[in-house]
């Protein structure tokens, strides 16, 4: 799993498939193939995800026990390492490279601090894996509020691994079911059918040209509306209000319920 943390509290007991999804959207390597059994377990034991989906999941497990590592960690970086599409950072999605994001980094790096969780300098904050593995440490409402304040952005990554054809994607579509927001994932799957791919070297060669506008842009607003993810959220923020949102309840329980209105 994410190991950029120096120092964390221990995961809840009941939240431990947060640290298994960390791990799954982490850089293959041997140790997460050693650990794929466990991580079936972990999988199995998650009763607030829906059987399919948990069948998935451990079948994926699975196919990474598997697999040749070399070429899983090829596929990585093609998946992860070219464009920005599929960013697993999460505040390039709303601020791009504005100075905004800077500050929402800041912002929620004394959050960890003041929950005790303690980074080094190996990975950004607002890298999803990392950012799991703090969820995993935090209690239901904090978890349910924060997957309440990503889930577009989840269900966006979502549709965009689905589209790849990538195991990835059923990573952000649990955190979504675990709040009964998994069905957000369809609002996205049309728009990004008809989005131009990131990761060819065109693609690639336009992102660096729009470095050079963004740095010269005449100010921090300028810069944040070169973000299209950016200005949609913003949309939606000011469409839509931002509800409460509770992690589903494990099997046995009657209260499905995914939101307090």
């Amino acid at each position: 799993m994410a190991e950029a943390a120096m120092q964390y509290p221990v995961a809840e007991p009941d939240m431990l498939s947060l640290r298994v999804l960390a791990r799954l959207l982490d850089y293959p390597s041997a140790e997460l193939q050693a650990a794929a059994p466990e991580l079936i377990e972990i999988i199995n034991d998650e009763r607030r995800l829906p059987a399919a989906l948990r069948a998935r999941l451990m079948d994926w497990c699975q196919r990474l026990l598997e697999a040749d590592l070399l070429e899983l960690q090829s596929e990585y970086v093609a998946l992860f390492d070219k464009g920005r599409a599929t960013s697993l950072l999460l505040f390039e999605h709303v601020h791009g490279e504005s100075r905004d994001r800077g500050q929402a980094m800041v912002d929620l790096m004394a959050e960890y601090r003041a929950a005790g969780f303690e980074l080094d300098a190996r990975e950004l904050p607002d890298y999803l894996p990392m950012f799991l593995e703090y969820l995993s440490t935090r209690p239901e409402a904090d978890i349910g509020r924060w997957l309440g304040e990503i889930r577009h952005i989840l269900a966006l990554l979502s549709a965009r691994l689905e589209e790849r054809e990538a195991d990835h994607a059923l990573v952000p579509l649990a955190l979504l079911a675990l709040i009964g927001a998994e069905e957000d994932v369809a609002a996205h799957r049309d728009s990004v059918k008809a989005e131009a791919p990131d990761d060819t070297p065109e693609a690639l060669d336009e992102v660096w040209e729009e470095e050079a506008v963004r740095f010269s842009a005449a100010s921090d607003e300028d810069c944040a509306l070169q973000s299209a993810e950016g200005r949609r959220l913003a949309e939606r923020k000011q469409a839509v209000p931002s509800d409460p949102v509770r992690i589903m309840p494990g099997s046995g329980q009657t209260d499905r319920t995914a939101t307090d209105r």
